[in-house]
Formats: structure tokens, C-alpha cells, sequence
């Protein structure tokens, strides 16, 4: 007499267990119950009904036959989680993730990405998952669940680290490179553009700077025209621009630039006329071009 299996039907409050035997005797059969290797007393029939907790052990076995009792049913032990190879892990070689657990009857498995979404969605209901080709955007942390009708069970994360291959590094390099190349080629352009405008405009100041001169020498040749009271002979005496220079030397440059010319009797005969009618005086300086 042995006891075949016992089948779980697992709901939110409690488990239901049925015992299952092979032996077929006249009368009524009587089942003892085992949980966590301790006889559950009460209870005789082919179903159990109780709450079932993730580590707990049950059996069952036809009373006066217990040394023959069930395999025991249990919910899934805690995954353990592997990855091959366990070497440094390249981009686009392959890798293969796997989750096992001890549990009967046998655990499902699912295979999960922490990628901080609620609503994850399953990678694999398989106990491997295979990435044949794996890149570096499969970077990240994994975790696979083991479930059966008694309980589910999930291990802690495995991180994968992809690193780039060869192959990778030398494609990122050529391309830095070639765009430092083609940042400094278009910086020589510009550069070699600008050149000709600025060599044009330096020629065309100097014409601007000879322009402007004539004003302001004309500026200078009213501020330096002064005359003295005390020497009325000297209205036309010969008068020369002062030189563009500090505030203190162009005062004296005022007087040094008036002279007097002895020799000429024709400014002293105007002379003498124009101190006896100031107004005259100013009304025949005129501005020398």
C-alpha cells in the first residue's frame, strides 16, 4: 500500500490537499496526515484543508500503513541564480542566465528586468534565460520567481555588467577622432574667411584717420588765435596753427604764434586804425584755411 501524490489547491485563505492511493480495499480507507513531520490529529480522510506556509513539509499515508506514506509536497526553497560564464561578460557574446529551486510538485519559473516599472513584463517563463548576442543596453538587474500551488519564492537581484568589446572601443575612438578632425577644419575655415575682411578694413582706416585730421587741426587753429591788448600793431601779424598737444603747451604755443613784422608798414597803418575802432579789431580776423 502506497500513497501516489497529493494534489494542492491553493486559494487566498488556505490549501486544499487530497491524497491519492493506488490500493483499492474492500472496506473504507483512513489517511493520516503529516505536516513538518509532526501527525496532524483530527483529521482522516483523503483531503486536508489548512493553511500551508512557505517552508512547510506535508505527507499523507493510509493509517496502519504510515512507512509507506506520500512524497512530501512543499512549496518552492529560495532560487538560486547562476550565469555562464561567470567571466567577464563582452558585448555580443552569449549568456545564459539560469534559476533553480527545490519544491514539489515542481516550481514554474519567470524571469524578470528591475527596470522601476509596477507592471513588469516576464523576459522568460522558461527556467534560462539566453541572450545570444547580448549587448551593453541589456546592462542592468535581473531576478527570476519560483512558483508552485504551495507558495512562490524570489531570490535576490543579479547585476549584469556588459562591457564593449574591441571591435567597439575602436569604432568609439575613430569616431572622436573624426570629429575633432572636422570641428578643427571648419574652425580653420572660418578662420581663413575672416582674414582677407579684417586686411581690407585695416586698409581703409588709415584714409579715415587722414580725413579727420583736417578738423581737427581747423579746431585747434581757432582755440590757439588769441590777441593782446597791449599790442594793437600785432592784428596782422603773421599767424601759424599751434601743434596738437597737452592742454598746458598749447597756451603757450597761443602767444608764441602771434609775431610781429616791423618790416611791413602797411599791416601798422591798419593797425593804428583798427585800435581806435575796437570793433574793427575782430571783424577782420578771418579763419585761414
Amino acid at each position: 500500500v502506497q500513497v501516489t501524490r497529493i494534489t494542492v489547491h491553493q486559494s487566498d485563505t488556505e490549501a486544499e490537499l487530497k491524497c491519492h492511493s493506488s490500493c483499492s480495499p474492500a472496506g473504507r480507507l483512513s489517511y493520516v496526515w503529516f505536516k513538518n513531520r509532526q501527525k496532524v490529529t483530527g483529521v482522516e480522510t483523503s483531503s486536508f484543508k489548512g493553511r500551508v506556509y512557505p517552508g512547510d513539509i506535508i505527507s499523507c499515508a493510509l493509517k496502519g500503513h504510515e512507512n509507506y506514506g506520500s512524497p512530501p509536497v512543499y512549496a518552492p526553497k529560495l532560487p538560486s541564480v547562476s550565469v555562464s560564464p561567470s567571466a567577464e561578460i563582452v558585448e555580443g557574446s552569449s549568456v545564459t542566465l539560469t534559476c533553480s529551486s527545490d519544491a514539489n510538485p515542481a516550481a514554474k519559473y519567470t524571469w524578470y528586468k528591475e527596470n522601476g516599472d509596477p507592471d513588469l513584463h516576464p523576459l522568460s517563463k522558461e527556467p534560462q534565460l539566453v541572450f545570444s548576442s547580448i549587448q551593453s543596453s541589456d546592462s542592468g538587474e535581473y531576478y527570476c520567481t519560483a512558483e508552485n500551488e504551495l507558495g512562490r519564492r524570489t531570490p535576490e537581484y543579479i547585476s549584469i555588467n556588459v562591457t564593449l568589446s574591441g571591435k567597439s572601443v575602436a569604432a568609439g575612438t575613430i569616431t572622436v577622432v573624426l570629429l575633432a578632425i572636422i570641428s578643427l577644419s571648419v574652425f580653420l575655415w572660418i578662420r581663413k574667411k575672416r582674414a582677407p575682411r579684417e586686411s581690407t578694413e585695416a586698409e581703409e582706416r588709415p584714409d579715415d584717420r587722414e580725413q579727420g585730421q583736417p578738423e581737427e587741426q581747423e579746431d585747434f587753429h581757432y582755440a590757439s588765435v588769441h590777441f593782446s591788448n597791449n599790442q594793437a600793431d600785432n592784428l596782422y601779424s603773421n599767424i601759424r596753427p599751434a601743434q596738437p598737444r597737452r592742454h598746458v603747451e598749447q597756451q603757450e604755443v597761443e602767444y608764441a604764434a602771434v609775431r610781429n613784422n616791423s618790416a611791413s608798414t602797411a599791416p601798422r597803418a591798419r593797425g593804428q586804425g583798427a585800435a581806435e575802432d575796437p570793433a574793427v579789431l575782430y571783424s577782420t580776423v578771418n579763419k585761414t584755411r
